[in-house]
């Protein structure tokens, strides 16, 4: 039975506060990354690890934790997930070594796969099924505002404190959150004792894993010129087939495939999958973009996503009451597509003297897209779905956002590295003897390094040197403007996807308790 008044809401609370211990978790770290290089002695590639481990790891519990918290019973499962991860936070912050902090980061990330899906199956079987739209939207609150304001609560805590409290200020929430799961939710029966499918498991760690591993290194070690990355990708492929084979033919799958009947929901893995795409992809390159040419730091950085964060918080519970009231998710979804393409087009249109300003609208504006898109899409997804299958298909579901997430950052990743190249070989032609424009600059930075006391062939190699840097910059700033443009035609080509789910108001939905 669904719950009601004060139960309901501290219940949600503790969803809620669980769901940000995990999804602020996936972005904090990357801010302190430069400083826990410092003070572990560790090489780029080595602490890259710290983040790679920690996404694995998730990813890989993330479609189990259905069957976890059915096997074991949601609440010791949930409750479970809480402890080990706010203890595996506190052995993170005392990490003393690398090796020791990435494992207990893939700790970190086991545990908080079962917080996410767990989370959200109990929220959906907290609320009365006509106001799932109200649940979605809360716990969205997380799953949104979480990575972003992960960058700027890191940038903070690094700033003024050390690096090892990032990981500590998780453990006076997740000691409240356990107390709180401990009180109040309600148990749920443990499905009967059935033999454990260790091949399922053992295939799903092997694809997901190297699928995640390939997505997370394969720009940095040029994709397919690493042997290792090419033995992963078969790994992946030939591990994914023999997993779907084995999930279809076993009489007790771990993942259960037959969800997929259900066409709103098989519709909703792929729309998930673009959510993440441009969920992670823009928290991903709009830093960079910042530091790296615009000059601000960490700290600014974090600020200026915060705006959008706020607006996300403001709208979501409104979508909710629209999506109880029976507007169509569609509708809303395809608004939130359509402004995060504003989003992205106009930050495309950025020049090298953007200032915070030029940038604070397009953010708001993807701030009231992403509440546009997560709650509806998350919606459309789940609303079929009865009893076991919605801890299956929010598994599966979150997942397949968190892929979306990996594969947007690998792919815009490598769309700014081949377009550099590109936009470098076109203004390099610019920079010769016989055009006019180039010989005027070239003459007025000598002359001005000249009467700063410089001999004339020094200061011809400074003009050289700075002319050089302003083609740098501006590479740069071409090949990001060309991943913003790029990320929202994604997200606007993938609009008729949502029309390929069936028209549903909420109150219609059959209660599933």
């Amino acid at each position: 039975m669904a719950e009601t008044g004060f139960k309901k809401w501290i219940i949600t609370i503790t969803v809620i506060m669980a769901s940000l211990l995990e999804l602020i978790d996936t972005t904090i770290v990357n801010v302190a990354i430069p400083h826990i290089q410092g003070n572990l002695g560790a090489t780029l590639e080595d602490i890259a690890w710290v983040v790679t481990g920690y996404a694995v790891a998730n990813v890989i519990i993330l479609p189990m934790s259905g069957w976890l918290g059915g096997r074991f019973g949601r609440k010791q499962y949930f409750l479970a997930s809480i402890i080990v991860f706010t203890i595996a936070s506190f052995l993170c912050g005392n990490a003393t070594t690398l090796d020791e902090l990435v494992a207990f980061r893939i700790l970190q990330g086991i545990a908080g796969g079962g917080l996410i899906s767990t989370g959200q199956t109990i929220l959906i079987e907290t609320w009365p099924r006509e106001q799932i739209g109200t649940a979605t939207a809360l716990f969205g609150l997380g799953a949104v505002v979480g990575p972003t304001v992960g960058p700027t609560i890191g940038g903070w805590i690094t700033e003024n404190y050390s690096w090892p409290w990032i990981f500590y200020v998780n453990l006076p929430v997740g000691a409240l959150a356990a107390f709180l799961a401990y009180t109040f939710i309600k148990e749920t029966p443990k499905s009967e004792k059935r033999p454990i499918d260790w091949w399922g498991i053992g295939l799903l760690a092997v694809a997901v894993g190297s699928l995640q591993t390939i997505l997370e290194k394969g720009e940095s070690e040029d994709w397919f010129a690493t042997t290792y990355i090419i033995v992963l990708t078969v790994t992946a492929v030939l591990g994914t087939l023999l997993f779907i084979w084995r999930e279809m033919s076993t009489d007790h799958p771990i993942v259960n495939f037959a969800i997929m009947r259900h066409r709103s929901f098989s519709v909703g893995m792929f729309t998930s999958f673009i959510l993440g795409f441009g969920l992670y992809g823009s928290v991903f390159v709009f830093p960079v973009f910042c530091q790296n040419l615009l000059g601000f730091n960490a700290q600014q950085t974090g600020e200026l996503l915060f705006p959008g964060g706020l607006c996300t918080i403001f709208m979501m519970p409104f979508i909710g009451k629209m999506l109880n009231k029976g507007i169509p998710a569609q509708f809303m979804a395809t608004v939130g597509m359509f402004l995060f393409f504003v989003f992205t087009w106009m930050l495309s249109n950025s020049t090298l003297a953007t200032g915070e300003r030029d940038v604070l609208i397009p953010l708001l504006i993807r701030g009231v897209g992403m509440a546009l898109l997560f709650v509806p899409l998350t919606t459309l997804a789940m609303a079929d779905l009865k009893g076991a299958e919605i801890g299956q298909g929010s598994g599966l579901n979150n997942m397949m956002r968190q892929l979306g997430g990996s594969f947007g950052i690998a792919a815009l990743t490598t769309i700014i590295h081949i377009r550099q190249g590109f936009h470098r070989s076109v203004l390099i032609e610019h920079v010769n003897p016989y055009n006019p424009a180039f010989t005027e600059r070239l003459h007025m930075l000598t002359q001005g390094f000249m009467a700063k006391g410089k001999s004339i062939l020094d200061a011809t190699h400074m003009a050289y040197a700075a002319i050089e840097g302003t083609v740098i910059r501006q590479t740069m700033l071409l090949s990001y403007d060309d991943a913003y443009w790029i990320s929202g035609l994604v997200m606007l080509f993938s609009i008729p996807l949502l029309y390929l789910q069936p028209f549903k108001k909420l109150k219609a939905v059959t209660d599933s308790h």
